[in-house]
């Protein structure tokens, strides 16, 4: 090793975080093998001009993001991380056949909340938390959509944690953003490093929006011609606007805003073209259920489209994710999925949930008010590392703030323990350092089941965070998944 590698792999975190890139015992892992020694004929200068040359791209491609608490919500490039993370293909594959369980059992269990509720009236999982589901949409009910599918794009988060093991974070079912970001990083950096991808068995991750496409053409009402597929973003200042027209784009659909749409008298949606009004077959929307539908939800949005919910109960028009898919895109209700999973499926579950304790049960609770100092604590239905309080490195004072939310509201609140997540080198300055990271897949489902190869690495670019979205300071990396022997 030179100079660089070698003084990672002398650091002390060894002992108590898992490294993605490096074993206990200071060699890199299998699959890390070509990439290291690839970066042992490199310097720091050599790092920093290709590090200068992927932030030039990346200015020059428009890759941005938004953060909305910024004066004017001024858009940011897109902070990306050089040294890619690496898996082994073997450890991949039983990954991805967990995510595929995963998805399945929670889009029959949607399916259920919304008709029968066989899961409900078995006892299995508590009235009490679907009573106090913000997600759970009255106008739903009754509605199976086609295949049986709510969620056709579920962006899933995972970690790892000191031990090894994988777990699952939490589920995203509503409007899971980062895909185009996971591509981008991709090409980056195979302008980056070429002779790696010639040297290295790296599976590809560029079939998405053919596959994406193809998932949402299924959902077409009128089978036998073309599908007409739009994306429906509530507009430029959006912060995921940048993934809804790349995907756009990539797919070949149009990019409509709530107002590009009417439904007719037929109960049809139709787009407002110069050449007259066209009927539109899906939409993957990119606009939360509260403003997807001003007769059905919130009266006063503008973003979405007067009588759409009319059109899809009618099954004139596929939705996706369906509206109501944000039932099991709750915090609490992820503390049941593995008993999810069990019930619809037979099965134990692949890939396990970080161990959680619900506030809504008066044990829990205390040990949970017991070791604030401890736990992460999340609200149900934040996301984006707002609104949670990570113990360890919280003041006393915002602890007790927090014991104060749960006991007004304990159905809102879960915790966990503090895990130990995993890390991988990082280019910080001239040199690497250990930074936390997860991982997020992208997994769809309609008429067939598809999982990325790898996904989206979100790195906290801070040392020592554990905060990894980029509205935090987070970062990415190039996530490759390499067939090794």
């Amino acid at each position: 090793m030179n100079t660089l590698t070698k003084d990672y792999a002398a650091g002390e975190f060894f002992d108590e975080f898992f490294d993605e890139l490096i074993a206990p015992n200071c060699e890199p892992r299998a699959a890390a093998r070509t990439l290291f020694e690839h970066l042992d004929t490199l310097d720091a200068a050599d790092l920093e001009e290709r590090r200068q040359a992927v932030n030039a791209a990346i200015m020059t491609m428009g890759i941005t993001f938004t953060v909305y608490s910024e004066a004017g919500n001024i858009d940011r490039a897109w902070p990306f991380d050089i040294i890619p993370r690496v898996m082994a293909k073997k450890e991949w594959t039983r990954i991805e056949e967990g995510l595929k369980q995963r998805l399945t059992a929670l889009n029959l269990f949607i399916n259920d909340l919304y008709n029968e509720q066989r899961i409900v009236k078995d006892g299995v999982f508590p009235l009490e938390v679907l009573d106090g589901s913000k997600n759970f949409r009255e106008q739903c009910k009754g509605m199976t959509p086609r295949f049986g599918v709510w969620a056709h794009v579920c962006g899933t988060d995972l970690v790892r944690g000191g031990d090894g093991t994988v777990y699952v974070l939490e589920d995203n079912l509503r409007v899971p953003s980062g895909v185009s970001y996971m591509l981008e990083n991709r090409q980056l950096m195979k302008r980056l490093f070429p002779e790696l991808f010639q040297a290295s068995h790296i599976m590809p991750v560029d079939d998405y929006p053919a596959r994406l496409y193809d998932t949402l053409a299924a959902l077409s009402p009128r089978e036998g011609t073309r599908p007409v597929v739009v994306v429906l973003t509530p507009g430029i200042f959006n912060s995921a606007y940048f993934e809804h027209s790349y995907l756009a784009q990539k797919m070949g659909a149009a990019l409509v805003e709530g107002s590009d749409l009417v439904v007719q008298k037929d109960n049809c949606v139709y787009m407002k073209t110069i050449s007259g009004l066209r009927r539109v077959d899906v939409i993957y929307r990119r606009i939360d259920d509260d403003f997807l539908d001003p007769e059905a939800f919130r009266e006063d949005s503008t973003l979405g489209v007067p009588g759409l919910m009319r059109a899809w109960r009618a099954g004139n028009v596929g939705i996706a994710n369906a509206p109501g898919a944000g039932v099991a895109d709750d915090k609490v209700v992820y503390a049941f999925i593995p008993k999810v999973i069990k019930y619809y499926l037979d099965q134990d579950p692949i890939i396990p949930n970080v161990p959680s304790y619900l506030c809504m049960y008066d044990d829990e609770k205390e040990y949970v008010l017991a070791n604030l100092d401890k736990l992460v604590v999340k609200p149900a239905n934040e996301s984006g590392g707002y609104g949670m309080l990570i113990g360890p490195r919280a003041t006393q004072e915002e602890r007790d703030i927090f014991a104060e939310l749960i006991k007004a509201n304990p159905r809102n609140y879960m915790a966990q323990p503090t895990l130990a997540l995993s890390t991988a080198p990082t280019l910080i300055d001239d040199h690497l350092e250990p930074r936390h990271l997860d991982l997020r897949p992208f997994i769809l489902q309609s008429n067939k089941l598809y999982c990325t190869t790898g996904g989206l690495t979100r790195v906290a670019m801070k040392a020592g965070s554990l905060i990894v979205n980029s509205s935090q300071g987070g970062g990415a990396k190039d996530t490759w998944i390499i067939d090794v022997d």
